[in-house]
């Protein structure tokens, strides 16, 4: 029996960062169900696109893909103005967004503090985005800060997923959320995160949310590859080289479609992976085909010796 998941991947993008927005039509055309552009704006030199502006390019170059932000980093901007760029990029793409949003961003960054973004309460800053957004994307008279505020032309409030592995993250899904998407984590690890988010849901008696798992994948068999994204992990993050090195997706389409039926067995409704390496259209032709391996049931469920 097949596994109907929502399996997106992000732009391929030039040396200055910038996305190609060709490549949106392909993934299109491969039968992807989502395009996600990252939110990574550091104001230091390295590159970097604001997401919205992206997605807005994307839906005039698309009529059927979903429009993904993952994930947008909500202390960073004005609530006002992120509905309003949702509004107008929900009309613009007759309603495909599908809004990743978080803490995100790297604060005390060049960009955090030319924005004038807070450094502290992240957390109370995004819940009180959080809480009036979708009122203020359908058009409903709303207060933000104390001001009632009626923006116009309303739109469709699109799914909210909202990003983060932690507990916090968690209870803020389960309050404002469609969706939960943690990221970077190993299907073992997200099913005992799931048994949570249902325990968290039922002390809120709110609605599960679906969990939507973010990641990276180096396909089709680059070692070089997998070896410099752990290296990354481990050096930049913190991240122990055991654990490191069970976050990539890894291997042809066989072996994709297998780590993919393991997020489903964990609990995941959809995956969204960042294609690191090289030769960008084999990669997502790979993932492409495992998705469809999944949908069809042409995929095993074997524990991997990584210990997925």
């Amino acid at each position: 029996m097949g596994i109907r998941m929502r399996i997106s991947t992000s732009l391929p993008a030039d040396d200055a960062g910038v996305p190609d927005l060709a490549m949106a039509q392909h993934l299109e055309d491969l039968g992807f169900d989502g395009v996600s552009v990252p939110d990574l704006l550091f104001g230091d030199g390295t590159p970097g696109v604001e997401p919205l502006a992206v997605l807005a390019a994307a839906a005039g170059r698309t009529s059927r893909i979903g429009l993904e932000t993952g994930v947008l980093s909500l202390p960073l901007r004005p609530v006002a103005l992120v509905a309003a760029q949702v509004q107008a990029l929900q009309h613009l793409s007759g309603g495909r967004v599908v809004l990743g949003a978080g803490l995100g961003g790297f604060p005390g960054s060049p960009f955090w503090r030319a924005a004038g973004a807070p450094l502290s309460e992240r957390g109370r800053r995004a819940d009180d985005v959080l809480a009036v957004l979708p009122r203020l994307v359908r058009g409903e008279p709303t207060d933000v800060d104390g001001e009632p505020v009626t923006l116009a032309p309303a739109a469709a409030a699109p799914p909210i997923l909202v990003g983060g592995n932690s507990e916090a993250a968690m209870r803020r899904a389960v309050l404002y959320g469609d969706g939960w998407a943690p990221s970077l984590i190993a299907p073992a690890d997200l099913a005992a995160k799931a048994d949570r988010l249902r325990e968290i849901a039922a002390e809120l008696g709110r609605p599960v949310p679906e969990i939507s798992v973010g990641g990276h994948g180096v396909l089709n068999g680059s070692a070089a590859a997998v070896r410099a994204f752990v290296d990354n992990l481990v050096g930049l993050h913190g991240v122990s080289e055991e654990e490191a090195a069970r976050l990539p997706v890894t291997g042809g389409p066989d072996r994709v479609a297998e780590r993919l039926a393991a997020y489903a067995d964990a609990g995941a409704r959809a995956v969204t992976l960042s294609l690191d390496g090289g030769s960008w259209p084999a990669q997502a032709e790979t993932l492409a085909e495992a998705a469809s391996r999944l949908r069809t049931g042409r995929c095993s469920r074997r524990r991997s010796r990584d210990g997925w």
